[in-house]
């Protein structure tokens, strides 16, 4: 990461159990917020299930209210099982991309719901967005870790979001004075046969040139 010297960097993450973190990340130094949550373990053993090709795949520009609806047209592309955990997974991200679009005060929003059993997004980076949330429902989570001076270099300290996590985390574009201290990643997932199920939504107004 290349930042010129005299750019102060924010290296907070602050984490707690109540949705409202995820507001702080407009306070001075806070580069992510994490809001914790138990993965609801009905849920966990219905979507975990799910052989890939039924997992919905989604990409597209809208706004919070048609989150939900347009998350039911990918399940039933997919073949997803309708019911209950179908329900909660369209309601959840439809609440994250609400969140989202608040704290960016950007009422078009791309979402994208994408399973991921490669390693395309495994190095660290800091994404050229203002901020973005992002949830896994399946599989490993996002890894995240303070940026260190020098190109390519990885975080000593790697830390990982679990599943049902939902993260917001500043990008290259967020305004004002501060540069984001904090990269993330996708883990690693090659020799591993597993598939993630992963939920990323930006604010419209950046969604181009990143990862």
């Amino acid at each position: 990461m290349n930042v010129p010297a005299r750019i102060p960097l924010a290296f907070g993450v602050v984490e707690g159990s109540d949705p409202a973190i995820l507001a702080t990340i407009g306070e001075p130094g806070v580069s992510a917020a994490i809001w914790r949550r138990p993965r609801e373990p009905a849920f966990a053993t219905w979507i975990d299930a799910l052989p890939p090709e039924r997992l919905p795949r989604l990409r597209t520009l809208t706004t919070p209210d048609r989150v939900e609806r347009v998350i039911h047209a990918a399940c039933d592309s997919a073949g997803t099982p309708p019911g209950p955990h179908c329900d909660r997974l369209a309601s959840d991200a439809a609440a994250l991309a609400q969140i989202l679009s608040r704290v960016a005060s950007q009422a078009l929003i791309e979402v994208r719901l994408e399973p991921v059993d490669t390693d395309k997004c495994r190095r660290f980076h800091i994404d050229r967005v203002r901020c973005r949330m992002l949830c896994t429902y399946r599989g490993a989570s996002t890894q995240y870790g303070a940026a260190q001076p020098g190109v390519g270099r990885e975080p000593d300290d790697i830390r990982q979001l679990l599943a049902a996590d939902a993260a917001l985390f500043r990008g290259a574009l967020w305004p004002g004075v501060e540069f984001p201290g904090v990269m993330h990643r996708s883990p690693p997932l090659v020799g591993r046969g597993e598939t993630r199920l992963l939920l990323v939504i930006d604010p419209m107004d950046e969604v181009e040139g990143h990862c």
